[in-house]
């Protein structure tokens, strides 16, 4: 499900060097492997990640040029399926009016109050149609069919928002992702996190309704419990001060400090595939 942090944010500037592909009759966005001799060796086999994307989906470019950069830092396939089915969510027309602040502190309820009367309520038909289940389903049989094609070694997995909620869901089994970096989560369940059986990096914003401060500790006491029970998963958590719900996909960098956590997020995400996908 959308959530109201999910239309603010901002459109990156640049031109995607990938394509959009065909994956069983579906839209994908593909930025390959750059042709280098410290590519993966076809001995050890290739790996590649997956980016699951925001509400507003294909259509933003943000995501593609996110896609670019971790194909070219990770030296692998990097796909970003659509999980809409054509239709996103929200509109990258709506982000230009911004309803809500880029930064911490400002927002208010009278923001939120307008956003869910503006934008989420006209568009309620197109969320219930790629509500959570159905967008988990159309990622798994988008992951499924790249293994069996292209024989991954691994795959790793990168939500944001919308996305970062299916990463967690999809996380609960061994059966698509190897490792996941989620990024300030759309409204996640407790249990969906317990349940979580591959490495995750967490990517977490100072102020962010779908993912507070409050469910980010605890989620984090969830893995110190499991590593006390002897249940433990590799795990981190990351938090990006001066940062608000968007800020890994849709950063408003006009802020320096917004900025820098942009770009640390991507190294942070490019550190954790690269850490766990090679082991």
């Amino acid at each position: 499900m959308s959530c109201p942090d999910c239309n603010r944010g901002s459109i990156l500037a640049g031109k995607p060097t990938g394509s959009i592909v065909k994956v069983n009759g579906t839209d994908a966005y593909f930025a390959p492997s750059p042709p280098s001799e410290s590519a993966q060796s076809e001995s050890n086999g290739p790996v590649a990640a997956v980016l699951l994307s925001d509400a507003f989906g294909l259509p933003l470019v943000n995501i593609k040029l996110i896609a670019d950069k971790l194909a070219s830092d990770l030296q692998c396939d990097v796909w970003v399926p659509d999980l809409f089915d054509g239709a996103p969510i929200l509109r990258v027309e709506g982000m230009e009016t911004q309803l809500l602040p880029d930064r911490p502190g400002y927002s208010s309820l009278w923001d939120s109050f307008r956003l869910i009367a503006f934008v989420i309520l006209p568009r309620i038909g197109t969320i219930l149609r790629s509500r959570p289940s159905v967008g988990d389903f159309r990622a798994k049989q988008f992951i499924t069919a790249i293994r069996e094609d292209k024989k991954y070694r691994k795959v790793g997995g990168v939500g944001y928002c919308y996305g970062g909620g299916a990463a967690v869901r999809l996380a609960t089994t061994v059966d698509y992702l190897d490792s996941v970096v989620i990024c300030h989560p759309a409204i996640i369940s407790s249990s969906s996190i317990k349940e979580i059986k591959i490495p995750s990096s967490w990517v977490c914003a100072e102020e962010d309704d779908s993912f507070s401060n409050r469910a980010r500790m605890r989620a984090e006491a969830v893995f110190a419990e499991r590593k006390d029970s002897g249940d433990a998963v590799p795990y981190e958590f990351v938090d990006y001060k001066g940062t608000v719900h968007g800020f890994a996909c849709r950063p408003n960098l006009a802020f320096e400090d917004v900025k820098v956590a942009f770009e640390k997020s991507l190294e942070q995400t490019a550190a954790w595939l690269r850490k766990t996908l090679n082991e």
